[in-house]
């Protein structure tokens, strides 16, 4: 019979010090029997310290980035200390030496320009999952456990797009079936870390932010796991973003398709790319509170029942600046969206959402790294109007478009409030809009109330009232 692992992914959060460090260890102890493999992220915070850090080699600051990063990489030590005491310590020094002098030597090369700057970047910034993981590594052996650190630079293999890399799954595949499914079959634990991977000529990548759920998830379709787990610091995918309404509640099941339309619309707790290489192989993804490990939390899978309220989750992105492209030549022409959207591949911006009329053209972005040339770009077909502090917020659910009343019930709690750029049918569990971001949360907080809270709709005066009564409590 082949065995099926179970991929447990672990953020950074769930590893900032050695009490989360023990949470972690106490967890994996207790799903030994469904042969684990272990994905972690960096130690939380580390990573923006090591981007920090490489901004000032970039700026001739060498001796100052590696003060920064000495104090980082005690926080490892630390760590070492609380579980195995000065003699392990002792032995983790070498890693961090080894670490001290690797990220020396790329800080060097940055200064100076001489190596592909994005290059760079990805050796430095691989060096928080490196280390985590090998130290999460120890801390299980220290609770009995037979894990082994595997460099996730062997196993997953990605393009040479630097900085955001994409995985080549069958050389992905191959590898992780020769590295890691013999050590499965074996009884032991492997960890890696998530986020990294390696050319086929071996030169370290990265993923992207957020990239190490993906890692989890493509290691997942790799060895045809029978579950991924992202173990995170809330209980599960939850109704609004708890930092907006207090009230917000776990979704007990999602759809690959409720859930991907949530973390594309600014739901923190999944990677966008999470939900992809799970629905090809039909992997389960359960998503787990490493502080409260005994709450079932959300379980995604291929497709889920309606809810009973229709609207399953509200999610938002902030930070969104809006373009709009105004021209009487779109009038009966073929042809212009297709030249409007080459301008944002040329500067491989991506774009959220998109509506538009006869003569103009509205598109939001929220990568804009790029927005001076992409005015400039887009002058060339019209008048162009920017707005910045903008909210896109989605209201996702199966059987949206098909509920009678939905959007009236959703615009009528809104109606003081306005809204642009309304897509609801391009998707028939999302209802996507765009608020100025200074009304953004109170928005989110009136649509939770009308959704979750409410089993009648109350007038938005009477909403209203009671949101400044509970803000001033």
């Amino acid at each position: 019979m082949s065995i099926k692992p179970t991929i447990m992914k672990f953020g950074g959060t769930s590893v900032a010090d050695a009490t989360a460090f023990k949470r972690v260890a106490n967890i994996v102890q207790t799903q030994i029997a469904q042969r684990p493999v272990v994905v972690v992220s960096a130690m939380s915070g580390f990573t923006d310290t090591l981007l920090h850090c490489f901004e000032l080699s970039l700026n001739d600051q060498v001796f100052f980035a590696m003060a920064q990063l000495n104090e980082e990489l005690e926080r490892h030590r630390d760590v070492v200390l609380s579980f195995g005491g000065e003699t392990a310590a002792v032995d983790y020094d070498s890693v961090l030496q080894e670490t001290r002098e690797n990220l020396r030597l790329v800080f060097n090369e940055a200064k100076l320009r001489e190596a592909s700057l994005l290059s760079l970047k990805d050796q430095v910034v691989s060096c928080g999952e490196q280390l985590s993981s090998e130290l999460l590594a120890r801390v299980l052996q220290t609770f009995g456990i037979s894990a082994i650190h595997v460099d996730a630079r062997d196993v997953i293999v990605t393009d040479e797009e630097y900085t955001r890399a994409n995985p080549l799954m069958v050389e992905t595949a191959y590898q992780a079936s020769q590295l890691v499914m013999p050590l499965v079959q074996a009884g032991q634990v492997p960890v890696l870390g998530g986020f990294i991977g390696s050319t086929a000529s071996g030169n370290t990548t990265t993923l992207g932010r957020g990239g190490s759920d993906y890692s989890a998830a493509i290691l997942g379709g790799a060895l045809d796991a029978r579950e991924i787990q992202i173990w995170t610091d809330v209980s599960g995918v939850l109704t609004a973003d708890p930092r907006v309404v207090k009230d917000a509640r776990t979704v007990p099941v999602l759809s690959y398709q409720e859930a991907a339309e949530l973390a594309y619309f600014g739901a923190k707790v999944l990677h966008p790319k999470t939900i992809h290489p799970a629905v090809e192989r039909s992997i389960p993804v359960r998503v787990c509170n490493s502080h409260a490990p005994t709450e079932p939390g959300t379980l995604v899978v291929a497709e889920s029942e309606a809810a009973p309220q229709t609207v399953k989750a509200i999610a938002h992105k902030n930070g969104i600046t809006t373009l709009q492209v105004t021209s009487s030549r779109m009038l009966g022409a073929y042809g212009f969206l297709r030249a409007l959207f080459e301008v944002f591949d040329v500067h491989r911006t991506v774009v959220d959402v998109v509506t538009t009329s006869e003569v103009s053209v509205s598109l939001s972005v929220d990568d804009t790294s790029t927005l001076a040339e992409l005015v400039t770009a887009l002058e060339k077909f019209g008048a162009v109007e920017v707005e910045g502090h903008r909210t896109i917020i989605s209201v996702i659910g199966e059987g949206l478009r098909n509920t009678s009343g939905i959007a009236a019930m959703i615009f009528s709690a809104l109606n003081d409030i306005n809204i642009s750029m309304i897509s609801f049918g391009a998707s028939s569990i999302n209802l996507t809009f765009m608020v100025e971001e200074a009304c953004a949360a109170e928005a989110i907080w009136r649509l939770h109330r009308v959704c979750f809270e409410s089993e009648v709709f109350e007038p938005v005066e009477v909403v209203k009232a009671r949101a400044a009564g509970e803000s001033a409590a």
